[in-house]
């Protein structure tokens, strides 16, 4: 009995103690050829000069090409409709000078179809939606520029797919032994 507790005793420490016999082993690949590379530096200001110089450049200069036509979808279509806007505008103020002009031989394209105040109603909402068309079309300019930058910014920020926000129902008892009823929102890295 006194021998088998010997060599089990022997064992366990030959077995935890650190003997080596032989030099290390060296790594197949000289030292040199192992380093990373180094991550290229994207400027978040190259993007936003890129995008404010020509709308949707920014994102071409993020990778996010994606984006461009949403850029020249937003910001044409607010642009298309302040010049249409701004044509109705002339058309009807066009309209109201030739009325107001006292000649009897000028005559315009809406006699007889709108009154006075119909179409100074017409040159106040035509105005008001050119108005607001370039108001938006600069807006989404903007918006472009920032949104390049920011993405810039985020660049090489790493992704984690495991991400996710749930929302369930809870019920909690709050320290006057109520139930307390609602909502929790679980975020998950």
């Amino acid at each position: 009995m006194k021998s088998i507790q010997l060599f089990v005793i022997t064992v366990v420490i030959l077995l935890t103690t650190n003997v080596k016999a032989q030099s290390p082993k060296k790594d197949p690949l000289p030292p040199d050829t192992l380093k990373l590379e180094p991550i290229k530096p994207h400027s978040p200001n190259k993007a936003a000069l890129f995008s404010a110089i020509i709308p949707g450049l920014g994102q071409a200069y993020n990778k996010k090409y994606w984006k461009m036509p949403i850029v020249y979808a937003t910001i044409g279509t607010t642009l298309y409709f302040g010049i249409s806007s701004q044509r109705n505008f002339n058309k009807y103020r066009e309209a109201y000078r030739l009325r107001l002009d006292n000649d009897p031989n000028t005559i315009d394209e809406f006699d007889g179809i709108l009154s006075d105040s119909g179409i100074e109603g017409n040159i106040d909402f035509y105005q008001r939606n050119r108005d607001l068309s370039f108001i938006l079309a600069g807006l989404f300019y903007v918006l472009n520029i920032v949104d390049a930058a920011v993405d810039a910014h985020l660049f090489h920020f790493p992704k984690n797919d495991n991400l996710s926000f749930n929302l369930q129902p809870n019920l909690e008892l709050t320290q006057n032994n109520q139930v307390s009823k609602g909502f929790k929102l679980v975020i998950n890295l």
